[in-house]
């Protein structure tokens, strides 16, 4: 018998109907199974030379089981139609969806080529540039092509070790993002994290003309690099997880950004990434603050921020940890140069959807994703007290509850999330209101017309954070220009600096 029951699920047809059976599928007919296990009994009966050929099958013992009583009658077959599987198209390509008319070894070709004209066929720093071109990549992945094939730790690529790699790159990576993810990311990783855009970022300072003034001052590139990588997060990693994926770089523009860094000379034209003046702008306001210039700042630092104008209550979230990276920033009481860039980008325009993620999580006390209005009562309390302290009647916060209802118009009444201040085009009244008491005033005083028309017109001028970073710098500029003839001696290094736009940078670099 356990010969028997061995062979019998070696039958594919038979394994396939048990399991049916198994799984309780209905469409299985039990006559039909009862008639191919008879059969096949019979069949290996006779292979065995149990059961002589002429046997009738109704007089077999088999029969007069309980499972096939002899008065059963077999039903004719019927054939199930099973349904024709259809074949879906591909959807989902996360390494981006490959192209069709890639000429591979067209592309190899013309890198080898390339290589041919170096010495020995191996290709330094310098001459990644024009490895680059032949990639069809922009100018400035020079580096990370570069780092790819091993070139940092040798100070050259060869052509062999470059072309496998860069086969291999093709072969894999099917588009300007997941190329750039790959080029970047550590081994085994499909992300980028902040220290990955450090040597493409230092290439961008050592070699682009825009930035050329800043090889006088080498020790204030990490400075540029960190505000650099700070807003690539910022405008880039809409999942707040420190980790840049391939999706979210497609979603972004960073990518066009760095193609016009090679066509674009002044950097301060790239408003959103690479601007030197509004990198300029957010550390001379840091260097206000830190007043023992160790690039970290506590809350009494922060509170000088805009003459006191963000009230402590919301001072004491920042340092929370609800909106900075670093651990330390709870327990040390302190945040570091890299989240005061998060902090001012966020102050200045409150209108992006970073900037009402910001003060959201720290409006929300408990977490729970709605502000109720315990929340806004909590830093509307503050507000009331510093508008008395001006000698300024308080709107009653009743009455201010039903403005912001009618400002915000909430999905569910009484609750205020997320998404009703992303959908609502005046977020940045609504946050002034509760914690900005200088911007809350310049509110109150303006024209309320004009306030529904530059809502309107959202989109079509430049960003509040644009307006705000051209004015700081102009009024920076000016007063440098008042001390045009004033010398700057450093106790440091015993060096002479002359009081001007650019070496106004070494001589606080040099302090730093």
């Amino acid at each position: 018998m356990r010969i028997r029951e061995l062979s019998l699920r070696q039958d594919p047809d038979l394994r396939k109907e048990l399991a049916l059976l198994a799984r309780g599928c209905d469409f299985v007919l039990p006559s039909r199974f009862k008639k191919r296990l008879r059969a096949f009994q019979q069949g290996q009966k006779v292979k065995s030379g149990l059961e002589p050929r002429g046997v009738n099958a109704s007089q077999h013992p088999f029969n007069s089981s309980p499972l096939c009583p002899p008065q059963a009658q077999v039903r004719t077959e019927v054939p199930v139609t099973t349904a024709q599987s259809e074949n879906i198209p591909k959807f989902y390509f996360p390494q981006g969806r490959p192209q069709a008319n890639l000429n591979i070894d067209g592309l190899i070709s013309r890198i080898e080529k390339t290589f041919s004209q170096f010495p020995n066929e191996r290709a330094t720093i310098e001459d990644m540039g024009a490895v680059a071109k032949a990639c069809e990549c922009p100018l400035y992945w020079k580096v990370p092509l570069f780092c790819l094939a091993g070139g940092d730790r040798t100070g050259f690529v060869s052509v062999h070790k470059f072309v496998a790699v860069w086969r291999k790159t093709l072969q894999t990576c099917h588009d300007d993002a997941s190329k750039f993810v790959h080029l970047l990311a550590k081994p085994g990783c499909n992300y980028l994290e902040q220290d990955d855009f450090i040597p493409f970022l230092q290439d961008v300072v050592n070699s682009h003309a825009g930035l050329a003034f800043l090889k006088e001052a080498p020790d204030f590139h990490s400075r540029y690099i960190t505000t650099v990588i700070q807003r690539i997060f910022y405008n880039v990693n809409r999942s707040w997880t420190g980790k840049i994926t391939c999706n979210e770089l497609r979603k972004s523009n960073f990518l066009q950004n760095v193609v016009l860094l090679e066509q674009e000379e002044d950097v301060n034209q790239l408003t959103e990434y690479f601007s030197y003046e509004h990198f300029y702008v957010i550390y001379c306001k840091f260097w206000e603050l830190d007043s023992d210039h160790d690039l970290y700042i506590d809350q009494n630092d922060l509170a000088r921020h805009n003459d006191q104008a963000i009230s402590q209550r919301m001072i004491e979230r920042i340092f929370s940890g609800t909106v900075t990276r670093d651990r330390r920033v709870r327990k040390e009481g302190r945040i570091s140069y890299a989240d005061f860039v998060w902090f001012l980008i966020s102050e200045e325009d409150k209108k992006t959807d970073t900037s009402i993620e910001y003060w959201f999580r720290c409006m929300d006390l408990d977490g729970d994703g709605v502000l109720s209005m315990y929340e806004l009562e909590y830093f509307y309390e503050e507000q009331c007290q510093k508008l008395e302290a001006m000698a300024i009647e308080p709107l009653p916060f009743e009455d201010c509850l039903c403005q912001m209802f009618d400002l915000v118009k909430p999905e569910v009444e009484g609750k205020i999330t997320l998404r009703d201040l992303k959908r609502c085009k005046l977020s940045h009244i609504f946050f002034d209101t509760f914690f900005d008491i200088e911007k809350y005033l310049d509110h109150e005083q303006r024209d309320p017309f004009s306030v529904i028309r530059e809502a309107e017109t959202e989109g079509q001028e430049v960003s509040d954070w644009e307006k705000y970073a051209a004015e700081e710098y102009d009024i920076l500029v000016a007063e440098e220009a008042a001390n045009d003839q004033f010398y700057l001696y450093c106790d440091r290094c015993g060096r002479l600096f002359f009081h001007n736009f650019y070496l106004m940078h070494s001589y606080i670099s040099c302090l730093g």
